[in-house]
């Protein structure tokens, strides 16, 4: 065998490995973007995520703009997200998949608008 085959060989054996796989698996979390806790001007906090490995559409980190969202979290029960918890009778306990982004719109409006923290794309920000 020539030296270009062999590099090619080992080259694909170096994917299949399980050191290849880890690396993949830490660049994709150094893409992955955290945003920051909500706190809205009445005090109201909660978690909003979206991108691969979340309850979002799309589940892309790099979108430009998400439909539906994940909220963590959120500090009191809100009405306007309960159908969308996973743990319904644990509403500060739990995560709320796939929310419309026009709906936490609507909560961050309910609450005074956002005096800090961060939305993913496609989450419209109501300022305090």
């Amino acid at each position: 065998m020539n030296k270009t085959v062999k590099k090619s060989i080992r080259k694909m054996s170096d994917q299949n490995s399980w050191w290849y796989i880890k690396k993949q698996q830490e660049q994709q979390e150094e893409e992955m973007k955290k945003y920051k806790p909500v706190v809205c001007r009445d005090g109201f906090t909660m978690s909003i995520q979206a991108g691969v490995g979340m309850y979002s559409k799309p589940r892309t980190f790099s979108a430009e703009h998400y439909q539906e969202v994940e909220i963590g979290y959120p500090s009191a029960k809100e009405s306007l997200i309960l159908e969308y918890a996973e743990v319904p009778s644990a509403p500060t306990d739990t995560v709320y998949a796939y929310v419309p982004a026009h709906i936490v719109t609507l909560v961050i409006a309910k609450h005074g608008g956002m005096v800090s923290g961060e939305v993913p794309p496609g989450v419209i920000v109501l300022p305090a």
